[in-house]
């Protein structure tokens, strides 16, 4: 994968084995006339069977147009069942049909293929229908389980649970599932399943605009003025380097400023200094909760917690399994309020279990969020025990008016909730006092107090 410098990338003279070609062909015969069809080098395995073929990148590496025809190649060599899906589809136009239309015309492949409104046919058999995955359910979904090969056409937005269907579904002897994307966030399901944790029946192939042999002159350009105008976005977009964020993330900045300057690591427990707790208190919508120690010059999460339906005696039990030295326990305002049924309040419950607890003052939210884009240059974030906490921050966002796609209030979603954390811990971080914390200093696993 690409790593990121100041400079714009440059199309290396030397980057191929001495004497090798920038591109393979690929013969089949269609009616008995043998034709020729050239692919970039790096997708020579394309044609070797394997479970999971996954090609990623960014713009201008021919993924798709290389697919679309590999998938013709095939299809016109055996009788083939191929699906070509994506996440949503709402009509033929939001599918790979016209991408496959213009490849059969650029091949002379005419007589053989027939381009039909809902699917392409070939006189040998061969069969191509396209779907949306978010509209199939694991019954509906069973009309594709005779499908020899199935590519996922910008898979980067896949959701967890279509894969849950389509994968299993997808069962024939040598079937296959092809995937091209250009990544979104690291985090997303599909480079999750299908790249990091990728496993020995998965090919990867990363494919960018330096591999594509036809990588036009007009197109690098534009390569160029990106990487002027947006360098930030340049490393995703033409690089296809995972983003830090979703574009349009709130902390999107602050949060790749974080990963560029290292302060995503691994944060130990420091024994000698208290942990605080800062807390977004939820019950049928999340709780989380950030551990917290500061120093004289930052501060430090080294753990994060995030859950629903589950008591505060669940979660305080839970955090006392840990060793820690502990601090004060931060709650938004609504910690003061008492429960509906019962009357006692969070901080209430929560200080009867010997914690020290201390509820901030209602702050408005935008104020709030330019407060918190103030704490991350002081901050460094435990890169495993505290993946959740960056995902929410890379991912929280505002709501766009469909029509005007003017932004407004931030969105309340699953990244929220991390955010909000956030957001209280820019007003809590001057109260944390490690110097004056009584008996809770002495708090050590399993909730023992000393006197």
């Amino acid at each position: 994968m690409s790593t990121m410098s100041d400079e714009l990338p440059m199309l290396a003279l030397d980057s191929l084995p001495s004497g090798e070609p920038p591109d393979f062909a690929a013969d089949y015969e269609v009616e008995r006339s043998r034709v020729t069809v050239e692919f970039p080098l790096k997708l020579r395995p394309l044609f070797e069977p394997r479970r999971f073929k996954v090609m990623y990148g960014g713009r201008g590496g021919a993924k798709s147009w290389s697919v679309a025809m590999a998938l013709l190649v095939l299809g016109s060599n055996r009788p083939l069942r191929i699906l070509c899906a994506r996440e949503v589809q709402k009509s033929m136009r939001e599918s790979v049909h016209r991408l496959l239309q213009d490849q059969i015309e650029a091949l002379g492949l005419g007589a053989f293929y027939e381009v039909l409104g809902t699917e392409i046919r070939g006189a040998n058999g061969t069969l191509i229908l396209f779907a949306g995955l978010q509209a199939h359910t694991v019954n509906s979904i069973k009309s594709f389980e005779a499908i020899d090969i199935v590519w996922v056409e910008e898979a980067q937005g896949v959701s967890a649970g279509s894969w849950e269907v389509l994968v299993p579904t997808i069962r024939r002897p040598g079937s296959e599932i092809w995937l091209t994307l250009n990544p979104g966030l690291a985090s997303d399901p599909t480079y999750d399943r299908f790249i990091t944790h990728a496993d020995g029946d998965t090919w990867l192939c990363e494919i960018n605009w330096r591999d594509n042999p036809w990588f036009p002159d007009v197109l690098d350009k534009e390569r160029g003025r990106h990487f002027k105008r947006d360098p930030d976005s340049y490393w995703n977009i033409w690089e296809g380097r995972p983003r830090r964020s979703l574009a349009g993330a709130i902390y999107a900045k602050e949060v790749e400023r974080l990963h560029n300057d290292g302060r995503v690591c691994p944060v130990p427990c420091n024994p000698r200094l208290p942990v605080h707790t800062v807390w977004d208190l939820g019950w049928a919508d999340d709780m989380a909760i950030a551990f917290v120690q500061r120093t004289a010059v930052d501060f430090r999460i080294i753990h994060f917690m995030q859950g629903h339906q589950k008591t505060l005696e669940w979660y305080v039990q839970e955090m006392e399994k840990l060793p820690y030295l502990w601090g004060t326990d931060f709650l938004p305002h609504d910690g003061a309020h008492g429960d509906f049924k019962t009357g006692q309040t969070s901080q209430q419950i929560l200080q009867d279990m010997g914690r020290e607890v201390e509820v901030l003052e209602r702050f408005g939210l935008e104020a709030g969020i330019r407060m918190a884009r103030g704490i991350f240059a002081q901050a460094y974030v435990d890169a495993g025990r505290c993946a959740q906490l960056l995902d929410c921050l890379s991912r929280y966002r505002r709501q766009v008016d469909p029509r005007t796609q003017e932004p407004g209030a931030p969105l309340h979603d699953d990244a929220s909730h991390g955010a909000d954390v956030w957001r209280y811990l820019a007003m809590a971080l001057p109260r944390m006092d490690n110097a004056t914390q009584g008996a809770m200093r002495n708090r050590r696993r399993g909730g023992g107090m000393a006197r």
